[in-house]
Parts: structure tokens; sequence; C-alpha cells
């Protein structure tokens, strides 16, 4: 947000920055003509300055009903000669929910405080009964799921089928809680899987879906259509789709698993142990990739074969020579190298790729942020529609 610096002078309490794009309200204070008389000779004193005092006013909310009243004309003469008459009604906006007071405002204002500041409808049912609005959290509920389902499913679905034109995309998955399963206790393992276009886009676009389990099938049937590379975590679900999709393995987990390796041990061991070798492999790598992020991806893709391919060639070899016992932390992280290597040395078929998922990772951290809040979702339904939204 764009800012200005207020001017430092005495008697301000040090310097201070103000929103720009603010409105101002401007609000004079004047002594009224029969006190300005000069108490020294009588003369009435005129204005030779002003002293400005800034500060930021906050209006709470308003909330209000509006009644739209729709007029209906009729022509009086055919009335009066008998003929049939015509009549002319004043154009209605269809209601945004059949048959509720459900305004775009407030159900706009219902998501943003739950899906962008995190706070749970039980949460917003308090706030708005301090204000002196009965609104039930189950009211506030029925709402959003409605306004997901009939006017943002249509824009999810054209979303989707957007997404699955490009060539290169993201994937990631995280666990949610649904509580009513039709004939099924509640479960604390039901998913909600995220696809998003990778760093070539243009217009960004990411897709949440919720699913009841992490099957493979799940990801093969939401990316039906959809040939190129698919980025995703070393998940194996991921490896058993179609093989018009080229999955693409994370450096980034490789990289912190090397991370939890070194960590593992004590402070005094941690210098020059073998783990930070292979972590440092992995640092070099991240190193040229941040120096080649601006180039385009042609580009990007010759660099990568001369520079970053021998650093991987020489992980692996360092790699193979390594003993580390397999349940250690350096064994587990050395085994997900070679378990990985086929997905992980993709990123050198196309300069377009990236080294890491960490752009779907980001991309559902908002979710995981809000979960914490909210904890579960109550039905499958409402599940889909959070997704939606």
């Amino acid at each position: 947000m764009a800012v200005y610096q207020e001017d430092c002078h005495e008697g301000n309490q040090g310097c201070r920055s103000y929103p720009e794009n603010i409105p101002v309200e401007v609000v004079e204070h004047r002594v009224p003509e029969s006190e300005r008389n000069c108490p020294e000779c009588g003369t009435l004193m005129t204005e030779i300055g002003t002293e400005v005092r800034r500060t930021l006013v906050m209006v709470p909310a308003q909330v209000k009903i509006r009644e739209d009243v729709y007029f209906t004309y009729a022509c009086q003469n055919c009335k009066q000669t008998g003929t049939e008459t015509p009549i002319l009604k004043a154009p209605k906006e269809p209601p945004l929910i059949s048959g509720s007071y459900a305004s775009p405002e407030a159900v706009a204002h219902i998501m943003v405080q739950k899906f962008v500041m995190y706070a749970p409808l039980y949460r917003q049912e308090q706030e708005w009964n301090r204000a002196g609005v009965m609104l039930s959290r189950q009211t506030m509920s029925n709402w959003v799921l409605r306004v997901a389902e009939d006017w943002l499913r249509p824009i999810y679905d054209h979303l989707h089928r957007q997404l699955l034109q490009r060539e290169v995309l993201h994937a990631d998955e995280t666990t949610l809680q649904v509580l009513k399963l039709e004939g099924q206790t509640a479960r604390s393992k039901c998913y909600m899987w995220l696809y998003r276009t990778g760093g070539d886009a243009e217009h960004p676009i990411v897709l949440y879906e919720y699913q009841q389990n992490r099957k493979a099938e799940n990801a093969e049937a939401f990316l039906k259509g959809f040939t190129g590379w698919l980025h995703a975590d070393g998940y194996s679900g991921y490896h058993r789709l179609p093989e018009n999709i080229r999955v693409v393995g994370c450096w980034a987990h490789l990289r912190r698993k090397f991370d939890e390796a070194v960590n593992a041990l004590p402070k005094e061991q941690q210098v020059g142990c073998t783990a930070l070798e292979g972590l440092q492999y992995c640092n070099i790598l991240f190193a040229i990739e941040k120096e080649l992020a601006d180039l385009p991806p042609e580009e990007r893709y010759i660099q990568r074969l001369a520079r970053s391919k021998p650093v991987m060639d020489a992980l692996l070899a360092w790699a193979e020579r390594t003993n580390a016992a397999p349940k250690s932390a350096l064994g587990k992280a050395i085994y997900y190298l070679k378990e990985q290597w086929p997905y992980l040395i993709r990123v050198l078929e196309d300069g377009r790729l990236e080294l890491s998922n960490n752009l779907a990772e980001r991309s559902i951290k908002p979710f995981v942020i809000g979960r914490k809040n909210f904890l579960f979702a109550n039905t499958p339904w409402g599940a889909q529609g959070s997704a939606v939204i």
C-alpha cells in the first residue's frame, strides 16, 4: 500500500506515515466571532494560520435492510375502452438466493471473514449478534453453500477446463475432518486436494477439490484430459497416474530431509557431517536456480543441462557410495533420493519446470491456516463448497 511520510515538526509525535488512498474528511474548528475580540484593545482578531492534527477514524460496518420496490403500470385508456389492458412491470434483478433475504454484500462479507480472515461462523455469529443482528451460523452456512453452488460453481468449472489446457501443473493435498459422512462415522482423514498452474502461467489458476480419501484415482479423475508435467511431492499415488502425465519431483522435499538429518545430530557433530554434504549439493542447485530465475524457459533449459545436471549427477554418485543406517535420518534421506530420482531429474526436461513444488505448498497454506480455526467440515457438501469458494 502506498503511503506518504508526514513532515516532522515541533509538537508532532515523531514522523508518521498515512495511507494516501484513504479519503480525508476535513473538520474546521473556528472561534466564534463574538469571542475573537482582542483582550488588549477590543479589536476583532483575524485568522493568521492553522494547526492540523490527523487521526485515523474507523467506522464499524453498518447493517441495514434494503427494500426494493418494483412498480407496476397499466394503460388507463385501454382499461376504460374495454380493450385488454397491457401491464408493464419494472425489471427485477434475480435474487441471490430465491426466497432469502441474503444480499451479495452480506454473503461476500461472511465468505471473506471465514476464508480470508479465518473467522469461523460461530465467531461471526457472535459478532453479528453483538451488532444487534440475530443471524445464526446455520443461516450463514446455508447462504454460503447455496451461493457457492449456484454462482461460484460455474466459474470453478470454467477455470477447471482452463487448467487442463496447460502443460505444467502443480498438485498437493492436506487432511480435513468431516463429521457427517453418509453411513460412516466422522473421519479425520478426508482430503482437500489442490491443483494449480505453474510459474509460466500469465493468469494463475488455483483450485481445491474435496475427496474422502487420498487415492490416486481422485487425481486421475480431476486431471482427465490433461497432458503434460505435474509437480508433486513424493506421494506414490501421483506415480500411478497415466503415462501422459509426467510427474516432476520436488527438490525442496529432498533438501528438507538432508536438513533434518543434519539437525538430528548433536550440535558439536553437525559441522562437516556426512548429511551436510548432501544438503550442500541441494543448496548449490537452488543457488543456480536463483541465478536462472529471470531467463526465458529456452535459455533456462540450456543452462540447467550445463550447470545443474553435473551437480545432480555428482549428488547421485555421492549417495551411491555413502553408507548410512537405513533407519537413520541420513539413511532415510538417501533412500528418498534414490527412490525419487527418476522424478527429480525431470526438471531438466523443460525450462518451464521448477526445482520444487513450493508453488502448490504456498497455495494450500491458506486452507491449512483456516483449518486451525474452523477445525472441520460438517458435511461433504460443506467441504466441497469450501473448496469452490
